[in-house]
């Protein structure tokens, strides 16, 4: 019987790089992660970040980026 072929999605190739979403306009030439965001923002609302924070704010960083140009 035939095997089924092996379909790579692109998370795949990217072995360990955050997934980068482009804003331009809205984000300089630095790459600012979804954790980074988060942060900023319970730190104007007043919370005070504690460990447990940090640990997330790294693992969201991991996943999810956001950057003003284009990929290279």
């Amino acid at each position: 019987m035939n095997e089924p072929e092996s379909r790579h999605t692109p998370a795949d190739n990217r072995a360990g790089q955050p997934y980068r979403v482009r804003l331009p306009g809205f984000i300089s030439d630095e790459d600012v992660g979804l954790g980074d965001v988060i942060k900023r923002a319970t730190s104007v609302l007043g919370i005070k970040p504690c460990g447990g924070c940090e640990r997330r704010a790294a693992a969201l960083n991991r996943r999810l980026a956001f950057s003003g140009r284009r990929p290279r």
